[in-house]
């Protein structure tokens, strides 16, 4: 019988793939200094992170793992500055991941799959803080990226790009989950995921 509760082997691993992802995010991440693609940016990182986490699935199958490690870069960026909105968006999507993922025991490639696609809308409360906390997040933004890109920014982002954004972010999370399995087919079948 495969034990539940998470080990501190279990902890490690989250911390080690923790930071893969978040090296992941700073390279896609660079394409945000350009305003139009970072509109483009949750998409894209959904792509090329789906190999890490996806692999990060495979390894461990437990309850709360995704969780844990889906709120760990959110929690940071909070801490270094980003307002409220990017770790409660984020919590509520690990949430919905971590049910998803439960519900087909852990080993299910589609239940995995849709796991990952909603785990990558948390990338979508960056921007989401333009919408949702406007003057703090335009404080942020223009002592570090100054007023032309806070201007070019707050012209992209409205509600209807937003959804787009997301919708993109879901689509490339499948993407990724899909990218993720052929590229690590054999770590997939030695941990009996279909």
């Amino acid at each position: 019988m495969r034990e539940k509760n998470l080990t501190v082997k279990d902890l490690v691993t989250i911390g080690i793939f923790a930071v893969v992802y978040s090296v992941v995010m700073f390279v896609t991440g660079c394409m945000g200094f350009v305003p139009i693609l970072y509109l483009v940016w949750p998409t894209v990182c959904a792509i090329v992170g789906g190999v890490v986490i996806m692999l990060f699935m495979a390894k461990v199958q437990k309850p709360w793992a995704l969780l844990i490690l889906g709120m760990i870069v959110p929690l940071a960026t909070f801490a270094m500055g980003y307002t409220f909105i990017v770790p409660l968006i984020s919590l509520i999507v690990m949430l919905i991941a971590e049910f998803i993922r439960r519900m087909g025991d852990y080993k299910s490639f589609k239940c995995n799959m849709l796991s990952y696609a909603f785990f990558s809308l948390w990338t979508c409360s960056s921007l989401s803080q333009i919408l949702l906390v406007k003057e703090r997040y335009m404080e942020m933004v223009a002592t570090m990226m100054g007023p032309d890109y806070l201007n070019a920014l707050e012209k992209l982002i409205t509600y209807p790009s937003m959804a787009l954004v997301a919708l993109g972010a879901f689509l490339g999370g499948i993407a990724g989950a899909f990218l993720g399995k052929a590229m690590l087919k054999k770590h997939f079948e030695k941990a009996g995921v279909v």
